[in-house]
């Protein structure tokens, strides 16, 4: 196992000077957008969960009761 690994890298020696790399030309760009998305979305959810939770007259969880029609419509 030794013996494989010293002939590898002797093997790979001469190599090393043909091998070049280059930095790119424009700088990377990775898009995160959509994690940043996410987190807003989480945030207001809370946000909005909270509001609802401390203005619970508000924001009723029982329907009232409704006319059928709204008012003026029969006239």
């Amino acid at each position: 196992m030794d013996k494989r690994w010293i002939v590898a890298v002797l093997a790979a020696v001469p190599l090393g000077g043909c091998i070049t790399v280059d930095p790119p030309d424009k700088p990377i760009d990775i898009n995160l957008n959509v994690k940043i998305e996410q987190e807003v979305l989480v945030r207001l959810d809370q946000e909005v969960d909270a509001l609802i939770a401390d203005n619970p007259e508000a924001f009723p969880t029982e329907p009232e009761d409704v006319p059928d029609e709204p008012p003026g419509a029969g006239e």
